[in-house]
């Protein structure tokens, strides 16, 4: 799912006032169970966002000096 800056909005003023339940910009409602699975996915949240939930690739390389 690709979730907004306004999702991310969302969460975080509901963690800040004690509220359990959510309502995002596309009406969606979701009621969590604990402020630490709130925490979670607001970092989830923040890391697609931002592109951090990508992962990075190494290609080793070779060069030989045999001329």
């Amino acid at each position: 799912m690709a979730y907004t800056d306004k999702d991310i909005a969302a969460l975080k003023a509901a963690i800040a006032t004690g509220a359990t339940k959510v309502r995002f910009a596309d009406n969606r409602e979701v009621t969590y169970r604990t402020l630490a699975e709130m925490r979670s996915i607001l970092a989830g949240m923040q890391a697609e966002v931002t592109g951090r939930g990508q992962t990075n690739r190494y290609v080793a390389g070779y060069r030989s000096n045999l001329s």
